[in-house]
Protein backbone atom coordinates (compact mmCIF):
# COMPACT_ATOMS: atom_id res chain seq x y z
CA UNK A 1 0.00 0.00 0.00
CA UNK A 2 2.84 2.45 -1.14
CA UNK A 3 0.72 4.59 -3.41
CA UNK A 4 -0.65 7.82 -1.37
CA UNK A 5 1.48 11.16 -1.81
CA UNK A 6 0.12 14.60 -2.07
CA UNK A 7 -1.67 14.09 -5.63
CA UNK A 8 -3.86 12.06 -4.03
CA UNK A 9 -6.92 12.14 -2.23
CA UNK A 10 -8.92 9.05 0.02
CA UNK A 11 -12.61 9.93 -0.47
CA UNK A 12 -15.49 7.87 0.65
CA UNK A 13 -18.73 7.19 -2.09
CA UNK A 14 -21.57 5.32 -0.87
CA UNK A 15 -19.70 2.81 1.90
CA UNK A 16 -16.58 1.92 0.01
CA UNK A 17 -13.35 4.26 0.70
CA UNK A 18 -11.52 5.22 -2.87
CA UNK A 19 -8.28 7.34 -3.62
CA UNK A 20 -8.57 9.46 -6.29
CA UNK A 21 -6.87 12.16 -7.84
CA UNK A 22 -6.84 15.15 -5.89
CA UNK A 23 -7.25 16.98 -9.48
CA UNK A 24 -10.59 15.43 -10.28
CA UNK A 25 -12.69 16.91 -7.35
CA UNK A 26 -11.02 20.72 -7.61
CA UNK A 27 -10.16 21.08 -11.29
CA UNK A 28 -13.49 21.70 -13.09
CA UNK A 29 -13.00 19.47 -15.76
CA UNK A 30 -11.76 15.97 -14.62
CA UNK A 31 -8.42 15.35 -16.14
CA UNK A 32 -7.20 11.74 -17.79
CA UNK A 33 -4.24 11.42 -15.57
CA UNK A 34 -2.98 10.40 -13.51
CA UNK A 35 -6.35 8.69 -13.59
CA UNK A 36 -9.52 9.23 -14.48
CA UNK A 37 -12.24 10.03 -11.94
CA UNK A 38 -15.72 12.09 -12.01
CA UNK A 39 -16.95 13.26 -8.69
CA UNK A 40 -19.96 14.20 -10.87
CA UNK A 41 -21.02 10.80 -11.80
CA UNK A 42 -21.89 9.64 -7.81
CA UNK A 43 -25.38 9.56 -8.50
CA UNK A 44 -25.38 7.19 -12.03
CA UNK A 45 -23.21 5.35 -9.89
CA UNK A 46 -25.45 4.97 -7.01
CA UNK A 47 -28.67 4.19 -9.68
CA UNK A 48 -25.88 1.37 -10.87
CA UNK A 49 -25.74 -0.12 -7.38
CA UNK A 50 -29.30 0.02 -6.91
CA UNK A 51 -29.70 -1.73 -10.28
CA UNK A 52 -27.36 -4.50 -9.83
CA UNK A 53 -28.46 -5.02 -5.89
CA UNK A 54 -31.84 -4.91 -7.57
CA UNK A 55 -30.76 -7.71 -10.09
CA UNK A 56 -28.59 -10.13 -8.01
CA UNK A 57 -31.04 -10.01 -5.37
CA UNK A 58 -32.98 -12.84 -7.49
CA UNK A 59 -30.07 -13.99 -10.12
CA UNK A 60 -29.70 -17.85 -9.78
CA UNK A 61 -26.03 -18.09 -11.30
CA UNK A 62 -22.49 -17.06 -10.99
CA UNK A 63 -22.79 -13.06 -9.53
CA UNK A 64 -19.20 -12.04 -11.84
CA UNK A 65 -19.04 -8.07 -12.54
CA UNK A 66 -17.30 -7.29 -15.65
CA UNK A 67 -15.93 -3.62 -15.64
CA UNK A 68 -14.57 -2.88 -19.02
CA UNK A 69 -13.62 0.78 -18.47
CA UNK A 70 -12.67 1.36 -15.14
CA UNK A 71 -10.80 4.27 -14.26
CA UNK A 72 -9.70 4.28 -10.70
CA UNK A 73 -12.61 1.34 -10.35
CA UNK A 74 -14.78 3.04 -8.12
CA UNK A 75 -18.08 1.35 -9.56
CA UNK A 76 -16.22 -2.13 -9.30
CA UNK A 77 -15.09 -1.56 -5.78
CA UNK A 78 -18.70 -0.32 -5.12
CA UNK A 79 -20.08 -3.50 -6.38
CA UNK A 80 -17.57 -5.91 -4.28
CA UNK A 81 -17.47 -4.15 -1.68
CA UNK A 82 -21.53 -2.81 -1.03
CA UNK A 83 -23.74 -5.64 -2.91
CA UNK A 84 -23.01 -9.73 -3.10
CA UNK A 85 -20.88 -10.50 -5.71
CA UNK A 86 -18.32 -13.69 -6.27
CA UNK A 87 -16.42 -11.63 -8.39
CA UNK A 88 -15.51 -8.11 -9.85
CA UNK A 89 -13.28 -8.03 -12.51
CA UNK A 90 -11.83 -4.15 -13.02
CA UNK A 91 -10.44 -3.42 -16.83
CA UNK A 92 -8.45 -0.15 -17.59
CA UNK A 93 -5.58 0.64 -19.83
CA UNK A 94 -4.32 2.49 -17.30
CA UNK A 95 -1.45 0.98 -14.94
CA UNK A 96 -2.22 4.04 -12.58
CA UNK A 97 -6.15 3.71 -12.77
CA UNK A 98 -5.39 -0.46 -11.74
CA UNK A 99 -2.91 0.40 -9.38
CA UNK A 100 -5.47 2.77 -7.52
CA UNK A 101 -8.21 0.37 -7.66
CA UNK A 102 -5.67 -1.93 -5.94
CA UNK A 103 -4.92 0.31 -3.54
CA UNK A 104 -8.90 0.88 -2.81
CA UNK A 105 -9.35 -2.61 -2.66
CA UNK A 106 -7.03 -2.93 0.13
CA UNK A 107 -8.29 0.25 2.06
CA UNK A 108 -11.86 -1.61 1.75
CA UNK A 109 -10.38 -5.07 2.42
CA UNK A 110 -11.74 -6.74 -0.56
CA UNK A 111 -10.30 -9.83 -1.77
CA UNK A 112 -12.75 -10.79 -4.91
CA UNK A 113 -11.73 -7.96 -7.40
CA UNK A 114 -8.83 -9.06 -9.97
CA UNK A 115 -7.66 -6.66 -12.24
CA UNK A 116 -7.03 -6.69 -15.95
CA UNK A 117 -5.00 -4.01 -17.94
CA UNK A 118 -6.28 -4.43 -21.79
CA UNK A 119 -8.25 -2.77 -24.56
CA UNK A 120 -12.05 -3.25 -23.88
CA UNK A 121 -13.23 -5.66 -26.30
CA UNK A 122 -10.14 -7.76 -25.80
CA UNK A 123 -11.40 -7.74 -22.17
CA UNK A 124 -14.53 -8.80 -23.01
CA UNK A 125 -13.62 -11.50 -25.88
CA UNK A 126 -12.01 -12.95 -22.93
CA UNK A 127 -14.90 -13.90 -20.90
CA UNK A 128 -17.17 -14.58 -24.01
CA UNK A 129 -17.24 -18.10 -23.83
CA UNK A 130 -20.31 -19.58 -22.25
CA UNK A 131 -19.57 -20.35 -19.00
CA UNK A 132 -16.96 -17.35 -18.47
CA UNK A 133 -19.44 -14.46 -19.17
CA UNK A 134 -20.37 -11.92 -16.50
CA UNK A 135 -23.89 -11.90 -14.69
CA UNK A 136 -23.45 -7.85 -15.04
CA UNK A 137 -21.14 -6.33 -17.85
CA UNK A 138 -20.65 -2.55 -17.60
CA UNK A 139 -19.33 -0.26 -20.00
CA UNK A 140 -18.53 3.65 -19.44
CA UNK A 141 -16.47 4.86 -22.49
CA UNK A 142 -16.03 8.49 -23.33
CA UNK A 143 -18.35 9.22 -26.52
CA UNK A 144 -20.11 6.61 -27.49
CA UNK A 145 -20.71 2.87 -26.72
CA UNK A 146 -21.59 1.57 -29.91
CA UNK A 147 -17.69 0.46 -30.71
CA UNK A 148 -18.51 -2.01 -27.43
CA UNK A 149 -22.14 -3.50 -27.87
CA UNK A 150 -21.36 -6.58 -29.62
CA UNK A 151 -18.35 -7.30 -27.34
CA UNK A 152 -20.18 -6.47 -24.43
CA UNK A 153 -23.16 -8.70 -25.93
CA UNK A 154 -21.38 -11.84 -26.30
CA UNK A 155 -19.69 -11.03 -22.63
CA UNK A 156 -22.93 -10.95 -21.01
CA UNK A 157 -24.22 -14.57 -19.93
CA UNK A 158 -27.92 -15.35 -20.58
CA UNK A 159 -30.23 -13.70 -17.87
CA UNK A 160 -27.47 -10.63 -17.35
CA UNK A 161 -27.53 -7.43 -17.19
CA UNK A 162 -25.43 -4.97 -19.89
CA UNK A 163 -25.15 -1.49 -18.98
CA UNK A 164 -23.61 1.26 -20.85
CA UNK A 165 -23.61 4.92 -20.75
CA UNK A 166 -23.00 7.67 -24.21
CA UNK A 167 -21.68 10.58 -24.12
CA UNK A 168 -22.00 11.89 -27.42
CA UNK A 169 -25.05 13.89 -26.24
CA UNK A 170 -24.65 16.51 -29.62
CA UNK A 171 -24.36 13.12 -31.69
CA UNK A 172 -27.61 11.81 -30.40
CA UNK A 173 -29.57 15.09 -30.04
CA UNK A 174 -29.35 16.18 -33.75
CA UNK A 175 -26.46 18.38 -34.22
CA UNK A 176 -24.67 16.04 -36.32
CA UNK A 177 -27.10 13.68 -37.66
CA UNK A 178 -24.70 12.20 -40.13
CA UNK A 179 -22.69 10.97 -37.23
CA UNK A 180 -25.52 9.30 -35.58
CA UNK A 181 -26.78 7.20 -38.36
CA UNK A 182 -22.63 5.82 -38.70
CA UNK A 183 -23.15 5.41 -34.87
CA UNK A 184 -25.96 4.01 -34.29
CA UNK A 185 -27.87 3.14 -37.17
CA UNK A 186 -30.85 5.78 -36.86
CA UNK A 187 -31.40 9.86 -37.68
CA UNK A 188 -32.30 12.13 -34.86
CA UNK A 189 -34.51 14.78 -34.87
CA UNK A 190 -34.11 18.06 -32.73
CA UNK A 191 -37.06 18.13 -30.36
CA UNK A 192 -38.30 19.25 -27.14
CA UNK A 193 -37.74 15.02 -26.48
CA UNK A 194 -34.57 14.44 -27.80
CA UNK A 195 -32.91 12.86 -24.70
CA UNK A 196 -35.73 10.12 -25.18
CA UNK A 197 -35.00 9.87 -28.89
CA UNK A 198 -31.39 9.55 -28.30
CA UNK A 199 -32.33 6.59 -25.32
CA UNK A 200 -34.35 5.03 -27.53
CA UNK A 201 -31.90 5.20 -31.07
CA UNK A 202 -29.15 3.79 -28.29
CA UNK A 203 -31.58 0.86 -27.48
CA UNK A 204 -32.34 0.54 -31.26
CA UNK A 205 -28.40 0.15 -31.97
CA UNK A 206 -28.42 -2.36 -29.39
CA UNK A 207 -31.55 -4.43 -30.04
CA UNK A 208 -29.66 -4.60 -34.02
CA UNK A 209 -26.43 -5.40 -33.23
CA UNK A 210 -27.93 -8.21 -30.40
CA UNK A 211 -30.53 -9.59 -33.41
CA UNK A 212 -27.53 -9.75 -35.83
CA UNK A 213 -25.90 -12.27 -33.22
CA UNK A 214 -29.01 -14.02 -32.23
CA UNK A 215 -29.94 -12.56 -28.79
CA UNK A 216 -32.79 -10.55 -27.48
CA UNK A 217 -32.12 -7.40 -25.24
CA UNK A 218 -34.96 -6.51 -22.76
CA UNK A 219 -34.56 -2.72 -21.51
CA UNK A 220 -34.78 -2.71 -17.76
CA UNK A 221 -34.03 1.20 -16.97
CA UNK A 222 -32.25 4.25 -18.25
CA UNK A 223 -31.15 7.46 -17.14
CA UNK A 224 -31.24 10.81 -18.56
CA UNK A 225 -28.66 13.31 -17.35
CA UNK A 226 -27.57 16.72 -18.77
CA UNK A 227 -23.83 14.89 -19.10
CA UNK A 228 -24.76 11.30 -20.51
CA UNK A 229 -27.72 8.66 -21.09
CA UNK A 230 -26.97 5.56 -19.58
CA UNK A 231 -29.06 1.87 -20.45
CA UNK A 232 -29.49 -1.26 -18.68
CA UNK A 233 -30.69 -4.54 -20.75
CA UNK A 234 -31.37 -8.13 -20.06
CA UNK A 235 -29.46 -9.98 -22.41
CA UNK A 236 -31.33 -13.05 -23.36
CA UNK A 237 -29.56 -15.78 -25.61
CA UNK A 238 -32.27 -16.19 -27.58
CA UNK A 239 -34.11 -14.71 -30.92
CA UNK A 240 -36.51 -12.01 -30.38
CA UNK A 241 -39.52 -11.96 -32.62
CA UNK A 242 -41.09 -9.07 -31.67
CA UNK A 243 -41.45 -5.82 -33.63
CA UNK A 244 -39.90 -3.50 -31.32
CA UNK A 245 -37.97 -0.96 -34.16
CA UNK A 246 -39.77 1.67 -35.58
CA UNK A 247 -40.03 5.46 -36.14
CA UNK A 248 -40.56 8.79 -34.31
CA UNK A 249 -42.89 10.70 -36.77
CA UNK A 250 -42.92 14.34 -35.54
CA UNK A 251 -44.86 17.58 -36.67
CA UNK A 252 -42.73 20.49 -36.31
CA UNK A 253 -45.75 22.56 -37.39
CA UNK A 254 -47.99 21.02 -35.11
CA UNK A 255 -46.39 19.30 -32.53
CA UNK A 256 -47.68 15.80 -33.34
CA UNK A 257 -45.47 12.77 -32.10
CA UNK A 258 -46.01 9.27 -32.67
CA UNK A 259 -44.30 6.53 -32.59
CA UNK A 260 -44.78 4.08 -35.60
CA UNK A 261 -43.06 0.89 -37.66
CA UNK A 262 -43.21 2.50 -40.77
CA UNK A 263 -42.34 6.07 -41.89
CA UNK A 264 -44.79 7.87 -43.14
CA UNK A 265 -44.95 11.72 -45.16
CA UNK A 266 -47.64 13.78 -43.99
CA UNK A 267 -49.15 14.46 -39.95
CA UNK A 268 -52.17 12.78 -39.24
CA UNK A 269 -53.33 15.99 -37.55
CA UNK A 270 -52.45 19.02 -39.32
CA UNK A 271 -50.93 17.47 -43.10
CA UNK A 272 -47.86 18.96 -42.84
CA UNK A 273 -44.94 17.09 -43.95
CA UNK A 274 -43.58 14.86 -40.71
CA UNK A 275 -40.09 14.67 -39.59
CA UNK A 276 -38.61 10.93 -39.05
CA UNK A 277 -36.31 9.95 -36.29
CA UNK A 278 -34.69 6.54 -36.78
CA UNK A 279 -34.88 3.74 -37.16
CA UNK A 280 -35.17 3.28 -33.10
CA UNK A 281 -36.65 1.11 -30.08
CA UNK A 282 -39.96 1.58 -29.94
CA UNK A 283 -40.85 -0.49 -27.34
CA UNK A 284 -41.07 -0.04 -23.45
CA UNK A 285 -38.02 1.40 -21.84
CA UNK A 286 -38.28 0.43 -18.17
CA UNK A 287 -39.51 -3.03 -17.01
CA UNK A 288 -42.10 -1.87 -14.05
CA UNK A 289 -41.45 -4.94 -11.96
CA UNK A 290 -37.52 -4.47 -12.37
CA UNK A 291 -38.19 -0.53 -10.97
CA UNK A 292 -40.88 -1.44 -8.56
CA UNK A 293 -38.06 -3.55 -7.00
CA UNK A 294 -35.12 -1.09 -7.09
CA UNK A 295 -37.45 1.31 -5.24
CA UNK A 296 -38.01 -1.71 -2.62
CA UNK A 297 -34.16 -1.93 -2.76
CA UNK A 298 -33.21 1.67 -2.40
CA UNK A 299 -33.59 2.34 1.53
CA UNK A 300 -31.29 -0.60 1.86
CA UNK A 301 -28.05 0.88 -0.27
CA UNK A 302 -26.08 4.11 0.68
CA UNK A 303 -27.27 6.54 -2.20
CA UNK A 304 -29.17 9.89 -3.11
CA UNK A 305 -32.50 10.75 -1.49
CA UNK A 306 -33.05 11.83 -5.23
CA UNK A 307 -32.85 8.48 -6.30
CA UNK A 308 -36.24 7.11 -5.29
CA UNK A 309 -37.82 10.01 -6.31
CA UNK A 310 -36.79 9.42 -10.09
CA UNK A 311 -37.83 5.87 -9.56
CA UNK A 312 -41.09 6.57 -8.33
CA UNK A 313 -41.43 8.64 -11.89
CA UNK A 314 -40.17 5.92 -13.84
CA UNK A 315 -42.35 2.88 -12.46
CA UNK A 316 -45.55 5.85 -13.11
CA UNK A 317 -44.27 5.97 -16.32
CA UNK A 318 -43.32 2.09 -17.32
CA UNK A 319 -46.42 1.64 -18.69
CA UNK A 320 -47.92 4.77 -20.68
CA UNK A 321 -47.14 4.95 -24.17
CA UNK A 322 -44.33 7.10 -25.63
CA UNK A 323 -43.38 9.63 -26.12
CA UNK A 324 -43.46 12.59 -23.36
CA UNK A 325 -44.75 16.17 -24.22
CA UNK A 326 -43.51 19.82 -21.90
CA UNK A 327 -45.44 22.16 -19.89
CA UNK A 328 -43.83 24.46 -21.87
CA UNK A 329 -43.72 23.40 -25.30
CA UNK A 330 -47.67 23.21 -24.53
CA UNK A 331 -47.61 26.50 -22.95
CA UNK A 332 -46.07 27.97 -26.36
CA UNK A 333 -48.79 26.32 -28.69
CA UNK A 334 -51.60 28.11 -25.97
CA UNK A 335 -49.96 31.35 -25.66
CA UNK A 336 -50.07 31.31 -21.98
CA UNK A 337 -48.06 30.52 -18.67
CA UNK A 338 -47.73 26.88 -17.88
CA UNK A 339 -49.53 24.74 -15.69
CA UNK A 340 -48.38 23.19 -12.60
CA UNK A 341 -47.52 19.39 -13.66
CA UNK A 342 -49.51 18.06 -11.30
CA UNK A 343 -52.69 19.78 -12.55
CA UNK A 344 -51.51 19.19 -15.47
CA UNK A 345 -51.64 15.16 -14.90
CA UNK A 346 -55.13 15.37 -13.17
CA UNK A 347 -56.74 17.43 -15.41
CA UNK A 348 -56.28 15.00 -18.43
CA UNK A 349 -56.82 11.79 -15.99
CA UNK A 350 -59.84 13.59 -15.22
CA UNK A 351 -60.68 13.33 -19.16
CA UNK A 352 -59.98 9.97 -19.43
CA UNK A 353 -56.76 10.10 -21.11
CA UNK A 354 -53.90 8.42 -19.48
CA UNK A 355 -50.90 10.89 -18.15
CA UNK A 356 -48.39 10.58 -16.35
CA UNK A 357 -44.72 12.56 -14.83
CA UNK A 358 -41.66 11.40 -16.69
CA UNK A 359 -37.78 11.07 -14.94
CA UNK A 360 -36.60 12.49 -18.63
CA UNK A 361 -37.41 16.12 -17.92
CA UNK A 362 -38.88 17.70 -14.59
CA UNK A 363 -41.57 19.57 -16.85
CA UNK A 364 -42.68 16.79 -18.98
CA UNK A 365 -45.05 14.56 -18.87
CA UNK A 366 -46.72 10.98 -20.75
CA UNK A 367 -49.95 10.68 -21.82
CA UNK A 368 -51.91 9.36 -24.87
CA UNK A 369 -53.47 11.97 -26.17
CA UNK A 370 -52.21 13.84 -29.62
CA UNK A 371 -51.57 17.38 -29.00
CA UNK A 372 -54.76 18.91 -30.11
CA UNK A 373 -56.38 17.07 -27.24
CA UNK A 374 -54.11 18.49 -24.75
CA UNK A 375 -54.69 21.94 -25.58
CA UNK A 376 -58.68 21.18 -25.85
CA UNK A 377 -58.31 19.73 -22.42
CA UNK A 378 -55.92 22.70 -20.86
CA UNK A 379 -58.42 25.29 -22.78
CA UNK A 380 -61.40 23.62 -21.37
CA UNK A 381 -59.91 23.38 -17.68
CA UNK A 382 -57.90 26.46 -16.88
CA UNK A 383 -55.06 25.76 -14.44
CA UNK A 384 -53.96 28.19 -11.99
CA UNK A 385 -50.40 29.50 -13.61
CA UNK A 386 -46.84 28.39 -11.90
CA UNK A 387 -46.48 31.02 -9.37
CA UNK A 388 -43.13 32.94 -9.95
Amino acid sequence: MQIPDETFEEIIEGQTKVLVPKKSITDKVPPKEPAFFNPKAKLTRDYSIIAYGTFLKNFVGPKIFLEGLSGVGIRGLRVANELQVDKVVINDLNPTALKLAEYSAQLNNLKNIEYSEMEVCRFLSKYSKKGERGSIVDIDPFGSPSPFFDCGIRATMHGGILSTTATDLQVLNGLYQNACKRKYGGIPIRVEYGNEMAIRLILGCLRMVAGRIGVEIVPLFAESNMHYYRTYVRVLIRQDQKENIGYILHCKNCGHRKIALEQNNECELCKSKISVGGPLWIDKIFDKEFVESMILKTPELSVDKVCEKTLQKCRAESEMPGIYFTLDEIASKMKSSPPKLEDAIKNLQKNGYLSSPTSFCPTGFRTNANINEIIKVFSDHPINPKQT
